[in-house]
């Protein structure tokens, strides 16, 4: 966030008309968009990754449970 913040604060200051400080403002606003849409990808798709490894890991722990009560029952 301060990095965004430091990059338009340069833009603001710059001698440039407005409508290219406009526009690289707006350029810059839609690159950190798409970095933080793609971050919270990465994250989501992490956090799936483990819960299906938890899922799988109590869903074998469960049938070893059956063929346990089977065996020995």
């Amino acid at each position: 966030m301060g990095a965004a913040a430091g990059a338009v604060l340069g833009l603001l200051l710059a001698p440039e008309k407005g409508s290219d400080t406009r526009k690289k403002i707006a350029d810059k606003k839609n690159k950190f968009g798409e970095d933080l849409k793609n971050k919270f990808g990465e994250v989501k798709e992490t956090i799936k990754g483990k819960y299906d490894n938890i899922k799988n890991d109590a869903n074998e722990l469960m049938e070893k449970e059956r063929e346990a009560k089977r065996n020995f029952g």
